[in-house]
């Protein structure tokens, strides 16, 4: 190897090191900003209170800052969108690796992606204009932005996510294993069920995992959408009520508090709370798909 070849891999490998060091960095800043603020709210407020508090209440002559009815708005409206998702999005997988025809695919896969890149007003938009109001006259509601809303626009945003993932990991289990069952008698169907979704179950949870976690950090789709009422919603009646999302307290409350206040730290603890989310979400889905892969590489 030349000199100046060798030169150039080491600039690259240094540069490349480089990035990956400065977004570990810029995460661990995050993290330390957002507990930094968030902690300055237990000087004067109970953490208990806070953590197990059925009201939100900021502005009240007692603020209230509860964070069960955000917590529980957020967790409604996420899973609603995923008991959408999850089956839409796995069953599409499977037709676009397994059963569509190559050039089907290839169209279809575009597509998906293109999805991904429609900014979340555009859904919002589409979700306050064209289905609340048909979600209303349908479930004769008293009005349309209620969690169902929600629900049903997130499903669609995290759509692209299930299915580009689950879909690698379908396409990357070895055709041995496919060959082998339908060459022991095993129709094509069998052969899905009993061989592909098995062998490629860790991609799979992976793809809903981050679906998830696509869904419960949604901001602008769900502030438009729900309502935006800080109350518990009921069980399983909440669906068709309005709801407000810790995302969406963040969002309607920052630019009104004024820095330092109570609400101010009240708002980056909701936020240090869906960072954690977030976060362990994440560890769980990248946990997932390192078995996968050593699955994978071992099989």
């Amino acid at each position: 190897m030349s000199f100046k070849r060798w030169h150039k891999e080491k600039m690259i490998e240094s540069t490349l090191f480089a990035v990956a060091t400065a977004t570990v960095l810029i995460l661990i800043l995050i993290f330390l900003f957002l507990f930094r603020d968030g902690l300055g709210l237990f000087d004067t407020y109970s953490f208990s209170t806070f953590i197990t508090g059925q009201a939100w209440h900021p502005t009240s002559y007692n603020p209230q800052y509860g964070l069960v009815p955000l917590f529980l708005g957020s967790l409604l409206v996420t899973f609603g969108a995923i008991c959408i998702s999850v089956p839409l999005g796995i069953t599409s997988a499977i037709y676009i690796s397994e059963i569509a025809d190559p050039r089907v695919s290839e169209v279809l896969k575009p597509f998906v992606e293109i999805l991904a890149g429609i900014p979340s007003v555009v859904y919002g938009f589409f979700g306050l204009v064209v289905l609340a109001p048909y979600i209303q006259l349908w479930l004769d509601l008293p009005t349309g932005q209620v969690a169902l809303t929600g629900s049903i626009m997130l499903s669609i945003m995290a759509l692209p996510t299930i299915i580009s993932i689950a879909e690698d990991a379908i396409s990357s289990i070895p055709s041995s294993l496919k060959e082998g069952s339908l060459a022991m008698g095993a129709t094509r169907w069998q052969t899905i069920y009993k061989v592909v979704l098995p062998a490629s179950l860790s991609g799979i949870s992976a793809a809903v995992i981050l679906g998830i976690g696509r869904a419960i950090g949604e901001t602008m789709t769900v502030m438009m959408v729900t309502g935006n009422a800080a109350v518990i919603p009921g069980m399983p009646e909440g669906i068709i009520e309005s709801v407000r999302t810790m995302t969406a307290t963040i969002a309607l409350e920052m630019g009104e508090v004024s820095m330092g206040s109570e609400h101010y730290h009240a708002l980056f603890a909701v936020g240090s709370v869906l960072f954690l989310t977030t976060f362990i979400l994440n560890l769980i889905a990248d946990r997932i798909k390192n078995r996968y892969k050593f699955k994978l590489e071992g099989s």
